[in-house]
């Protein structure tokens, strides 16, 4: 990836996960998180996403790898598809924000 698309990768992933680590830490932690989401192995995809998006968000630019960034590509894209299918009426018990929440983005805060 070239150093200008990583610019633009950087950029849109910040402005698409709008929780900080600790804050999705904590998320992670509650049953409400961990009720969403396909769950093959146990964990679901959205919740190990949280985890290596904390970690992402803690790294330094300079010392991100390509998988981190290829993560963040993937979270771009999650997010954006996921707020297309927004449903109608009062999110905040939803299944839907709490998916997006395991991603990193919680839509309450573009309300």
């Amino acid at each position: 990836m070239a150093s200008d698309e990583r610019d633009e990768t950087y950029s849109e992933f910040y402005d698409c996960v709008n929780m900080q680590p600790r804050e999705l830490e904590e998320w992670l932690e509650t049953e409400k998180s961990r009720s969403v989401g396909d769950s093959d192995s146990g964990e679901s995809t959205g919740h190990r996403s949280g985890r290596r998006i904390v970690e992402i968000k803690r790294t330094k630019k300079d010392d991100l790898t390509d998988g981190q960034w290829d993560h963040m590509e993937k979270v771009i894209g999650y997010v954006h598809r996921h707020l297309s299918q927004r449903p109608d009426g009062d999110v905040k018990d939803t299944d839907w924000r709490y998916s997006l929440m395991n991603w990193g983005h919680d839509p309450l805060k573009d309300d």
